[in-house]
């Protein structure tokens, strides 16, 4: 959580009235997260107005759809309109966010929808708003609500919206919501899920599990029990690709910087027999530049690593020292969950060739001269040619 001064000291020691959530949540509440919250908010409120100011410099403004919207609740528990849950949670707190949209002499200014909505309909809705003809491979879950911003009063059925994560469904319509353990909550009385009225309501019940086994049918049953899908290298499309440690597996006694994988790198490889390992496609044969990031100690000079793939091997050997501490703890408001960063130093392997199929991609010790090998942050591809393309 991190906000310029400007905006922090408007909120470090401001009394929070509104705080946390109802029940057993409350407790967990971190005051100073959440006005770190409160200030990034009004950050992002002073940055959305620099945007819109210079939609008006270059009038583009009466030309120009603006949409503001978050992409699940809040990452922490603090007040989140008395909802319940939190980013990762299918209840309400942690799926519904506010969304602003904007067009000047266009959309009619301060009105409120209270119908429910979802992500998926941004595709149909601008689609219809703009006139394009669009025709979509697969029909479209989602609803155009260009009735709802525009007209008086639409003519609009209600709808089920279904909320999933980490094998938890939930379902809504307007008025009520099935939650993953199939607990059933009136929306309207009952924001925050506190009155199961599945007894109460079983025809409701019933109506909202039959959806849930329908969505498990048509669209859950599509996707695989593990998701095993390999990581592209050489796209057609893309002149580099990144590999970066938060998509690595780790062998032995290598060790991630942090259990959460954005921004994290390995560290604490001092077994050399240890290694990191891909699951890759490369869609076509070809050569690539292959550059390491990475940071060693002093006594890691003279350590040697290679990076295979199916026939193909390629050897690294650390001549450089690059030894940098982490950063970015200054710079917080709130003490991080994630991992800290730090500068690494790119290593020109050289030219790799990548015969087109899936495997995996190891990069291991070959040579260990100090007590750790490396800290390793990512692999860069660039391709500089491309065989059997159709």
């Amino acid at each position: 959580m991190q906000v310029p001064d400007r905006f922090w000291e408007k909120f470090k020691n401001k009394e929070l009235r509104q705080e946390g959530h109802r029940g057993p949540y409350k407790t967990q509440e971190e005051i100073d997260h959440a006005r770190a919250a409160l200030a990034m908010c009004e950050n992002i409120d002073w940055n959305v107005g620099r945007i819109i100011e210079q939609l008006e410099k270059n009038n583009l403004i009466e030309n120009t759809i603006v949409i503001y919207l978050s992409d699940n609740g809040p990452n922490g528990f603090r007040w989140n309109g008395e909802m319940k849950g939190i980013k990762g949670s299918t209840d309400e707190g942690g799926v519904r966010s506010p969304m602003m949209m904007q067009w000047l002499g266009k959309f009619p200014q301060g009105k409120v929808i209270k119908e429910i909505a979802s992500g998926i309909d941004l595709l149909p809705t601008l689609v219809d708003i703009i006139g394009i003809d669009h025709k979509a491979k697969n029909t479209l879950d989602g609803k155009s609500l260009k009735p709802l911003i525009t007209e008086e009063n639409p003519s609009w059925k209600d709808r089920y919206i279904f909320n999933y994560w980490r094998g938890k469904l939930s379902v809504r319509n307007q008025n009520y919501r099935l939650d993953n353990t199939n607990q059933l909550f009136d929306m309207k009385v009952d924001p925050h899920q506190t009155n199961d009225i599945s007894v109460e309501k079983p025809q409701i019940l019933a109506q909202l599990k039959q959806q849930k086994i329908q969505w498990e049918k048509e669209v859950l049953s599509e996707l695989p029990l593990k998701d095993e899908r390999p990581f592209y290298i050489g796209h057609p499309s893309l002149q580099t690709t990144q590999i970066p440690a938060r998509d690595g597996t780790a062998t032995g006694s290598i060790k991630r910087s942090n259990r959460y994988p954005n921004c994290s790198y390995f560290t604490h490889w001092v077994n050399v027999n240890d290694s990191l390992v891909w699951n890759i496609a490369v869609p076509h044969s070809g050569d690539f530049e292959v550059t390491v990031y990475y940071s060693c100690a002093q006594d890691a000079l003279g350590s040697v690593f290679e990076l295979g793939f199916g026939k193909s091997k390629i050897k690294g050997q650390i001549t450089e020292v690059h030894d940098r501490e982490e950063y970015g703890a200054a710079e917080d408001r709130v003490t991080r969950k994630e991992s800290y960063v730090k500068d690494f130093k790119p290593l020109n392997l050289g030219v790799m060739h990548l015969e087109a199929g899936k495997g995996l991609l190891t990069l291991k010790g070959i040579k260990k001269t100090g007590e750790a090998l490396m800290d390793f942050r990512l692999l860069l591809f660039k391709r500089l040619s491309m065989e059997d393309r159709d």
